[in-house]
């Protein structure tokens, strides 16, 4: 006689929009049967090396914070972009500089919020406070603080059923548990997070709460990118990472059929090894993009910067103003005046002269209140991040 599979969760019927569904309950991790290591263990190791090489480069950039700040906001913007928003970099960059976007202002604070989200979990993290429910809720509060989704209990487990995929509960693609049993999974998650006993890498760890994380849905809303944000955070806690870099919303976003049919697949059959490996492979294909980005962006810093020093007495303010767009890469002459301490006239002067030199590009064509670019850059960071077609 075969054996059941201790993987799988049970059904349980449910009450949903005045309709009886059969919502899932996961099986609590690790999973039972253990992975299967030997068949993930090539691209296990590719992933733990890649990860070495995106921590190194990341160290010891001499711009580690700008580099990150604007790949945040990268990850941001896709992450969010895997949940319907128009958004791109430069409608957020235009946002943040006090300028109105291109688009609905509801997309772009959306994107603001999941920034403002990852800097508050990995602040709280490097101050000792363990990763948590209470993280996870202080998190989604943040996430959820304005825009679309601010009516869906910003910061509170769900009281109520939900479900994903399909106009209904009836033809819904997945129905989490219910409500009344959602703390006995979240807590059975929470043991699984602080558990040291278990034995498995953070990788492998990171790998197995995000699925278990989306398949408990515990929010009304905001659960997709938290659940992302989650995998970083984890590698953050434990050491493997020294900062939040890398990002798997680009690899997800570009193999959505596939992520969500292997989501369901661990659900319905148990299959953490098929899991496993596309996700290692994320992994290391997307911490492998990541060195590539920073050392494209500091060889053409490096580029630019022995470009301006040929302007002569001209220099000096034109590489102060272009230090500054390395962190603010959409800007107007007021904002960079107010920042550096300068003349409107000094600081239109050098953003003039990296024009001429074609480091940065001006796109309003107006006299007035003028936008300078540095387009190079941007088009650096922005690849993939094109708004997904619905």
């Amino acid at each position: 006689m075969e054996e059941p599979n201790q993987r799988l969760g049970t059904y349980v019927e449910t009450s949903a929009g005045g309709e009886r569904v059969r919502a899932y309950v996961p099986a609590p991790l690790p999973p039972d049967p253990p992975l299967d290591f030997q068949q993930l263990m090539t691209v296990y190791e590719r992933a733990i090396a890649a990860l070495g090489r995106l921590d190194g480069v990341a160290t010891i950039l001499p711009s580690t914070p700008l580099f990150l700040y604007m790949y945040v906001r990268k990850e941001a913007l896709l992450s969010s972009q895997i949940e319907g928003t128009q958004s791109s970099l430069s409608d957020l960059l235009l946002y943040e500089n006090d300028e109105p976007p291109t688009v609905a202002l509801d997309d772009v604070t959306e994107v603001s919020n999941y920034v403002a989200a990852i800097e508050h979990g990995v602040a709280r993290i490097r101050g000792g406070f363990p990763l948590s429910l209470r993280l996870i809720r202080e998190m989604h509060a943040i996430l959820l603080k304005s825009g679309r989704g601010a009516d869906k209990q910003p910061g509170e487990f769900r009281r109520s059923q939900n479900w994903i995929g399909g106009t209904r509960p009836g033809n819904a693609l997945f129905v989490p548990p219910p409500p009344d049993r959602l703390n006995e999974c979240l807590d059975a998650f929470e043991r699984f997070l602080h558990d040291e006993d278990v034995g498995l890498p953070p990788l492998i760890r990171a790998g197995l709460a995000h699925v278990q994380f989306e398949t408990i849905h515990p929010f009304l809303d905001g659960n997709g990118r938290l659940g992302r944000l989650l995998i970083t955070l984890i590698l953050c806690e434990a050491g493997v990472l020294s900062e939040p870099i890398l990002y798997l919303s680009l690899f997800l976003k570009s193999r959505r059929d596939d992520y969500y049919r292997l989501l369901q697949e661990v659900r319905q059959a148990g299959a953490w090894e098929a899991w496993m490996e596309f996700f290692l492979t994320g992994v290391a294909d997307t911490a492998e993009q990541a060195t590539g980005t920073a050392r494209d962006l500091m060889a053409m810093f490096d580029e630019h910067r022995e470009r301006i020093r040929t302007l002569g007495r001209a220099a000096p303010s034109a590489l102060r103003v272009h230090e500054y767009m390395q962190a603010r890469p959409v800007v107007t002459i007021k904002s960079v005046a107010e920042a550096l301490g300068t003349s409107f006239q000094t600081a239109g002067g050098a953003l003039e002269k990296l024009a001429c030199l074609g480091i940065v590009r001006e796109t309003t064509g107006k006299r007035r209140g003028r936008i300078y670019v540095y387009s190079e850059y941007l088009a650096l960071l922005d690849r993939g991040t094109e708004p997904l077609q619905a």
